[in-house]
């Protein structure tokens, strides 16, 4: 928090006890802080118009002017000392978080199964989340949640074994894979013998046949070598890809603490957890005794509990898993673990392609790796365009092409469902990845032909016209949108701040030549470089490169 954040919010809490933090909130007009009094109109049983006015009238901070303005109480700083304060504080030096841990379950890729566009979002949501905690000084731990266990791993040998090879699967990786699994299920369906197979195949791996568990070892190989290529390109990394498979033996602990809670009941042979009446039961197991999915989950639950003793555990997983996760952590609560509240569903929309419905079983797949080559393609034909004389770029096309398809996604609040648009991801003019990356260029180069160097003196006076005040207002408390991006799980809060700042920078730069020597050139040249380094930060929590020159 800001001083003078801290100072209208400690000013205004003696007027307003019921005054959380959270309330003083930064504007972009009328004011340079507000607080919205609307909530407090229950308590003290008065209309937000009179409670602002009250407020302002009793609120008395030297430098800072109060007022009144339709059930809001305005702050107004008086903007020299507000640029000299925004130009003292650093940079990601706010640590709110330091000595928490945070697991992020996200990505989590299927074996044998292409890395697609449906990935894009749990894995570049995941990702700028891991960012954001590790850069408020949280302990962070990226889980990619393998989907390594299940009946269609036996399949996928019987189908190996009826219609691959070694030299196919060396040459052809996971397209042979793929190949092979969706014609097992189509075989499958009218050949009982071929799923029968599948389910012996699979009981093997189970019980750790050799023979089937190197085999699928190999299949898991090929699978992961392909995701690393893409999670490389995002700039992702994880500290764990313990799967599904690394669970199931923990399945019977689980049990053990729902007997001994008497939870554990027998329904038509199966073995469920009662919810209650709003939720059906959760399944546990089968009644031909195979764990379900969510027995898996409790069991990684504990155990990420007990390894990492988290502070919090987010599960990034698409908005129709809603109901998965409220059983999952109902059993929890159940178990009375008080842990259970710090379990978080962070839930998603769908993304599509001009519409286009996927599905890995028909076949019908669009390999994310496609949709990165195809905006790359296309970034490299608007950069040879706008700057042919650019030194290296391919090396700039991937960063902007990649760039585009991550911040797209990233843009639109997560819940939203997405349409992804090539052409409108990579518009150099519109509210978009290319657009931030290009204005931190040409922050970049300004800072280049004028030879800049920080550390002299600043005339913050130089910084107060409208236009420079409003950037340097966007670019004062980015950490503290980050923390509001971390704590709400949104990275679009961040996303559409650096495209505000693009905007007041561009505004700048159009109104204040910054070229115009004196007191007035280091002022603007010093603001155009906390615009940069804003940028480039921010990019960079969001999975983006920041290019120098484009």
């Amino acid at each position: 928090m800001s001083d003078y954040k801290t100072l209208i919010y400690e000013a205004a809490k003696k007027v307003l006890p019921e005054l959380d933090a959270a309330d003083v909130t930064a504007s972009d007009a009328f004011c340079d802080y507000c607080v919205p009094c609307f909530k407090f109109a229950k308590i003290l049983r008065k209309s937000p118009a009179a409670i602002a006015a009250e407020a302002a009238a009793a609120i008395d901070i030297p430098g800072i002017k109060t007022e009144s303005l339709n059930g809001y109480l305005n702050f107004t700083i008086e903007r020299e000392a507000f640029v000299k304060q925004a130009f003292a504080a650093k940079l990601g030096e706010y640590k709110p978080f330091a000595g928490k841990t945070i697991c992020i379950d996200f990505s989590s890729v299927n074996i044998a199964k292409p890395f697609h566009i449906g990935h894009l979002m749990t894995t570049v949501i995941g990702g700028a989340l891991c960012n954001f905690y590790r850069a408020l000084g949280a302990n962070v731990v990226g889980i990619n949640h393998l989907g390594d266990f299940g009946t269609q791993f036996g399949g996928l040998i019987s189908a190996y074994r009826r219609w691959g090879n070694e030299e196919k699967l060396a040459s052809r990786g996971l397209d042979e894979l793929l190949e092979l699994y969706v014609r097992y299920h189509n075989e499958s369906e009218k050949d009982e013998a071929i799923a029968r197979e599948a389910r012996e195949w699979s009981q093997k791996i189970e019980s750790g046949d050799a023979y089937a568990v190197g085999l699928f070892d190999k299949f898991k190989a090929i699978t992961l070598e392909q995701a690393k290529k893409v999670y490389k390109r995002l700039n992702i990394e994880f500290d764990s890809y313990l799967g599904e498979s690394f669970y199931v033996d923990k399945v019977k602990g689980v049990e053990d603490k729902l007997v001994a809670k008497n939870l554990l009941k027998t329904s038509e042979g199966a073995r469920i957890v009662e919810l209650g009446d709003d939720m059906p039961p959760a399944l546990i197991r089968r009644s031909d005794g195979a764990s379900l999915y969510i027995a898996r989950d409790l069991a990684a639950a504990y155990y990420r509990h007990q390894t990492y003793k988290f502070d919090k555990c987010l599960y990034v997983v698409a908005s129709h898993q809603a109901l998965h996760f409220k059983q999952l952590f109902a059993v929890l609560d159940l178990l009375g673990e008080p842990w259970a509240k710090d379990m978080v569903h962070v839930s998603y929309g769908m993304v599509s392609v001009e519409g286009m419905s996927l599905s890995t079983r028909r076949g019908n797949v669009l390999y994310l790796s496609d949709v990165l080559d195809a905006a790359v393609e296309k970034a490299l034909a608007i950069i040879s365009e706008r700057s042919s004389e650019l030194e290296d770029k391919a090396t700039v096309a991937e960063s902007v092409g990649v760039g585009a398809v991550v911040f797209d996604a990233l843009y639109d609040g997560r819940l939203k469902d997405k349409n992804f648009s090539l052409a409108d991801a990579l518009n150099f003019d519109g509210e978009t990845g290319p657009y931030v990356q290009y204005t931190h260029a040409r922050c970049r180069s300004v800072l280049a032909k004028a030879g800049y160097k920080s550390g002299s003196g600043i005339d913050f006076k130089q910084l107060c016209d409208d236009e420079a005040y409003e950037t340097v207002k966007l670019v004062a408390d980015f950490d503290e949108t980050v923390k509001n991006a971390a704590e709400r799980y949104e990275p679009s809060v961040v996303s559409r701040r650096l495209v505000k700042i693009c905007q007041a920078y561009n505004r700048f730069y159009n109104a204040d030549r910054i070229m115009c020597g004196g007191e007035a050139q280091a002022a603007r040249l010093a603001l155009t470089a906390r615009v940069a380094d804003t940028l480039k930060y921010g990019l960079h929590l969001l999975l983006l490169d920041a290019p120098q020159k484009m």
